[in-house]
């Protein structure tokens, strides 16, 4: 139970920051945090990362259904994974369902993290990023333990 309550509050975080961006920064204009090492810039992304896939919304919702569907149908074998493996999926399902409430709503992500030596982000993305990082790590070190 813990997992579904912290997904849904990253989910929540992820939308009150999309919400507070879109009502506070325009689009395509930079503001600078202290430091000037991270900058917020709204954009509207209309594709996935790095922008792939642009104007391809539907077929990432799809996608995203898909692979939502698959996590439900085998649950109770994910249950039984180790807990970086858990912590991992509920990361990446977290970001996924963020980035899609977006898609479903405007057609569009809302990014505006802004790095100036990467992409536009926002906290789903930052979600994913970390679950797939857990989950490859959880892989790598249940194949090594196989191997021991």
């Amino acid at each position: 139970m813990g997992f579904v309550i912290g997904g849904i509050c990253l989910v929540l975080f992820d939308q009150i920051t999309k919400w507070i961006a879109a009502q506070q920064l325009q689009v395509g204009h930079s503001v600078p945090l202290p430091g000037h090492v991270v900058y917020l810039t709204l954009v509207h992304n209309p594709g996935a990362a790095f922008g792939i896939l642009a104007h391809a919304t539907g077929l990432l919702i799809l996608l995203t259904l898909a692979v939502l569907a698959i996590v439900w149908a085998n649950r109770r074998k994910i249950g039984k994974q180790p807990l970086c493996f858990k912590l991992g999926l509920t990361l990446g399902l977290s970001g996924a369902i963020g980035n899609l409430i977006d898609r479903l709503r405007f057609g569009y992500v809302i990014d505006f993290l802004d790095v100036r030596i990467w992409p536009v982000f926002n906290v789903a993305d930052v979600g994913i990023v970390a679950g797939v990082a857990l989950l490859f790590w959880s892989i790598i070190r249940s194949g090594q333990e196989a191997n021991i």
